[in-house]
């Protein structure tokens, strides 16, 4: 391939088919698949929590805006109805030093998560021999009891509900994954 065609592929490249080819890989090649896995997972999952969080503050700034009764709004994952207390519409230093924070913490949560998710169930594949249900839920419970420890005063029922639930949803998932 000489360079006059080099040069004319990566002209023609969109950003879409960039996007289109994380699809097949990963966003790192760190030399291992577990540490690859973990890395991809986590980035990607970092950007989703970034999101979250932003959007809900978001709605929870327009329903404020609208004076609209937010007592009927179901809280999600525990968060606080508004997890930006100086964020009242105006620039100000505070306001966007709550907004980087929260949306920080949002990202770390949901990134290491996924890492340890997806690190646990390849590293118990690879022990095991075997991708089960078992993998899964063992996987599911350790990240489980990992996300409830990152919330400001975790207490016992809280890590066993989570470890439970973790569990719950990982096992679910790898049932279901044959299926869809």
């Amino acid at each position: 391939m000489d360079s006059s065609s080099i040069t004319s592929n990566l002209e023609h490249r969109s950003l879409l088919g960039e996007l289109r080819g994380f699809e097949k890989g990963s966003f790192f090649d760190l030399g291992h698949p577990l540490l690859n896995r973990i890395a991809d997972s986590f980035i990607k999952a970092a950007g989703i929590g970034a999101l979250q969080a932003v959007s809900r503050e978001a709605y929870f700034t327009a329903l404020e805006g609208t004076k609209l009764d937010s007592s009927n709004v179901p809280e999600i994952s525990g968060s606080k109805k508004h997890n930006f207390p100086y964020f009242k519409g105006e620039t100000n230093r505070k306001s966007l030093e709550a907004m980087v924070k929260n949306t920080s913490k949002e990202s770390l949560r949901w990134g290491l998560a996924a890492g340890i998710q997806s690190g646990l169930t390849y590293g118990l594949t690879e022990a095991r021999g075997t991708h089960d249900w078992k993998n899964s839920m063992m996987a599911g419970a350790i990240t489980g009891v990992a996300l409830a420890l990152t919330t400001e005063d975790p207490n016992h029922e809280q890590i066993v509900q989570c470890a439970i639930t973790g569990a719950a949803i990982s096992t679910a998932a790898n049932l279901l994954s044959g299926i869809f």
